[in-house]
Formats: C-alpha cells, sequence, structure tokens
C-alpha cells in the first residue's frame, strides 16, 4: 500500500457551505449531531446557513475538529486505511489525535473548546493580532520580528510554507511591523482577521491553566504516528504528547518541516481530511513531486481511495 498522511486543519480553514456535497452522507450528519449533543452547539446549522457565528474561535475550533472527525469517518466507511501517519495545522492537531483514538471525541471536544476560552480570555480583544508574511525566508521574518518588537511581542509563529509566515503578538507592534517587513522585501504583509494571536508568549498563561484542565484527560498512543507541531516528530509516550500540546500554544506551528520530514519517509500522498485546500495549497508548495488532494466531495473521497490502493 502506498504511504499516505491525513492532515487535518485549523482554525482559519472554516466557511459557509463547507459540508455541502457531504453533508447529506449519514456518517457526517451523525458525527455533527453527535458533537452538537456534546457541546450545546449546532454545528451543522453553522456551516450551512449565514451567520457570523463561525469565525468565534469559541465555535470555530469544536467546529472545526468535528469538521475533521466527521470526514475521516465517512473516509474509513468507504474503506481507507489507517494512514502511515497523521498531522493536524495547530488546533487540527487534537483532531489527529482523536482520528487516531488518542482521545475520544467526546473528550477532545471538550479539549478544544477549552483551548479557545482559555485563548480568548488570555489577551483582552483588540490588543493581540495576527499579520501574513509572504515572500520572505523565515529568518529574514525572524529578525524582522526580533528588531522591532520594541520590548513588546511580535513573534514568527506559523511556519506555513516556503515564503508565507504567519507572526502574532500585541497588536501595535504587529500593525507597525507591516512596513518593516515590506521593507525587507516582502511581496505582502496583511493582518489576518483573527481575534486571538496564537502560538506566541502571549498564550503562556492560558497554556498553564490548560495544562492543569489537560492533566485529567485520559489519553493513549494513537492507532498512527501523529507529527506534533512543536518538534514536528511523533512521540511514543503519551506524556510528551500531553506536554507538546500544551507547548504548541505558545510556540510556533513548523508546518514546513512537518512536511518536508514525511516527504522523506517516503509519503506521496497527501490528504486534507476537511473541505477546503488551505492546507492542500501549503503542502503542495512545500513538496511539489507528491499527490495532493482535499475531501470536499463523494468524488474527491473516491479518487483518493484509488490513489492508495
Amino acid at each position: 500500500m502506498k504511504k499516505f498522511i491525513i492532515t487535518f486543519p485549523g482554525q482559519g480553514s472554516q466557511s459557509i457551505g463547507m459540508m455541502r456535497g457531504l453533508e447529506e452522507q449519514s456518517i457526517i450528519k451523525d458525527t455533527f449531531t453527535e458533537a452538537s449533543d456534546i457541546v450545546g452547539v449546532n454545528f451543522l446549522d453553522m456551516v450551512t446557513s449565514e451567520n457570523d457565528q463561525i469565525n468565534k474561535t469559541i465555535n470555530t475550533q469544536p467546529l472545526m475538529l468535528t469538521v475533521g472527525i466527521a470526514t475521516w469517518r465517512y473516509l474509513l466507511s468507504i474503506g481507507v486505511n489507517l494512514p502511515s501517519f497523521s498531522a493536524g495545522h495547530s488546533l487540527g492537531e487534537f483532531t489527529a489525535l482523536v482520528a487516531g483514538e488518542s482521545l475520544s471525541f467526546e473528550d477532545g471536544l471538550k479539549l478544544v473548546l477549552k483551548r479557545a476560552e482559555l485563548m480568548q480570555d488570555a489577551v483582552p480583544e483588540n490588543e493581540g493580532a495576527m499579520a501574513a508574511i509572504l515572500g520572505l525566508d523565515d529568518d529574514v521574518v525572524i529578525d524582522v520580528c526580533l528588531k522591532n518588537s520594541n520590548n513588546q511581542t511580535l513573534e514568527a509563529v506559523n511556519f506555513n510554507s516556503p515564503g508565507q509566515v504567519v507572526v502574532a503578538g500585541t497588536k501595535s507592534v504587529v500593525e507597525a511591523s507591516l512596513n518593516h517587513f515590506k521593507d525587507a522585501g516582502a511581496k505582502r504583509a496583511i493582518i489576518v482577521p483573527v481575534s486571538v494571536p496564537s502560538h506566541c508568549s502571549l498564550m503562556k498563561p492560558a497554556s498553564i491553566k490548560f495544562k492543569e484542565y489537560l492533566n485529567g484527560v485520559v489519553l493513549k498512543l494513537p492507532n498512527f504516528p501523529v507529527i506534533q507541531n512543536y518538534e514536528a516528530v511523533s512521540y511514543n509516550e503519551t506524556e510528551m504528547i500531553k506536554d507538546a500540546l500544551v507547548l504548541q500554544m505558545f510556540n510556533p506551528v513548523r508546518w514546513t518541516e512537518t512536511i518536508k520530514n514525511l516527504s522523506r519517509q517516503g509519503v506521496g500522498i497527501f490528504v486534507e481530511s476537511a473541505p477546503g485546500k488551505i492546507l492542500t495549497g501549503l503542502n503542495k508548495r512545500i513538496n511539489r513531486d507528491a499527490n495532493h488532494t482535499s475531501v470536499d466531495s463523494i468524488e474527491s473521497a473516491n479518487q483518493f481511495l484509488l490513489q492508495i490502493k
């Protein structure tokens, strides 16, 4: 069987209508119903009707975990085997662990809901920000951050693909830094519309509280290796997995390194287990020689199944 990886997107991949083409499948409906019973929110209605609730962190995180698991369960139902590896971008790391049965679906939902609450509370509204920097090497972005933080927080937090890095920190400093990145040669430097400055040191207080909550959660080794965001490797001890979930809250997502490491291990097929193509687009830029797809319809799921046989 060909080596393939299942990847799960994080916050920012949500959109109205994202389950169109899959939402009528019974296993998809059942998963959304299960999630709604656990969290008390009708996520299927949230993605099928026009509303402003989908982009609120407190909703987005459990929603994206539900979307990823519903899609993964559908793939299993049509005969997809367990992957050689799995990985998730930021929040998607939790989805990957639920898919690998390291966490129960219920525990995974409650964890990301708590994570969202703590992250939202860590920084007062309108005091944190994130920005996407396009067209600069990673080292240049890091250097600009160091030179322009002004004793506040400005950090490179998402190494998404060559030439695409996201920075986060204090809102005023992030906004002021945009021209510095452009002066350094960035093709674009734009504010990302999010309410939480994820993966920077402003999240340390939230991580301490999250660790306390996580200590009460039962977690076991997953059925397949899950690459952690913190060090772009998989762990074979449950406590190391827990530590990585805490550390990723205030440390960078090493997505470029993750995909490069997997490519070196012979992975030639990358599938995004959710409608949308954000991770698929990043993965293509990192490894142009592999096969890349996202599951946004019955047809795309069947095509993926044929690829891995």
